[in-house]
């Protein structure tokens, strides 16, 4: 089945490289996207932009795809999933949460020059990074892009509500699938709520699990890929 990788902030599609010879043993099919304004260069690339590129890969595929958005690519992959139903088989969720119709992208700090870069590993401190050890946090940060305001700021549009009834999972890196529980029947998380079928899954890692632990970070998305 062809999965559908979708990168967080300052990540480029290198962030899953660890994660592809896994998931192709595994015998799937994985595909990075190349998100514009994270690697490109384009500093006037659009959240727009970035969700036409996901769409670009969904559309190629030539059966519904697992769509997998790490952290802030949560919104990502769920505004693929509401706009490509019919072609979404399930949705993974890294790390993060879908925002709601209306809502701003990922607004988290402040730009400098219409780029919001990686304000450093000070900002995640704890379970966050606890996992990652320091030859290994240069390496990340020396590969992390500044993304546009044009993304960080862009408005999320949802339109089919047809999007609750993909089967859905959240995969719980540096938090407890019990803590996201108490989040989405909290109502902090609003769109996962609605969410018909929706698995929680435990990952015994920080927040990037992908540099940390991609054989195992491989196997749960698999796990997510519908049999039969």
């Amino acid at each position: 089945m062809h999965i559908v990788l979708i990168s967080g902030l300052w990540l480029t599609a290198s962030a899953w490289d660890a994660v592809v010879p896994e998931l192709t043993a595994l015998g799937h099919t994985p595909v990075p996207v190349a998100l514009p304004g994270q690697g490109d260069g384009d500093a006037s690339a659009t959240l727009d932009d970035q969700v036409a590129a996901v769409l670009a890969v969904i559309d190629a595929a030539p059966e519904p795809a697992v769509v997998v958005g790490h952290s802030a690519a949560c919104s990502l992959a769920w505004l693929a999933a509401d706009a490509r139903p019919e072609k979404v088989a399930s949705v993974v969720f890294v790390g993060g949460f879908p925002e709601e119709d209306g809502a701003t992208y990922a607004d988290f700090f402040e730009p400098v020059d219409g780029l919001m870069g990686f304000p450093g590993w000070e900002k995640f401190e704890g379970p966050d990074s606890d996992d990652i050890g320091d030859e290994l946090k240069a390496s990340i940060a020396g590969d992390m892009v500044p993304v546009p305001v044009g993304v960080t700021r862009g408005v999320v549009h949802l339109r089919d509500e047809r999007r609750f009834t993909i089967p859905s999972v959240l995969i719980c890196p540096e938090f407890s699938p019990a803590q996201a529980k108490e989040w989405i029947d909290g109502g902090d998380t609003p769109e996962l709520a609605k969410v018909e079928t929706l698995e929680l899954v435990d990952i015994d890692s920080g927040h990037w699990p992908m540099f940390t632990q991609p054989a195992t970070f491989a196997q749960l998305l698999a796990n997510a890929a519908p049999t039969g």
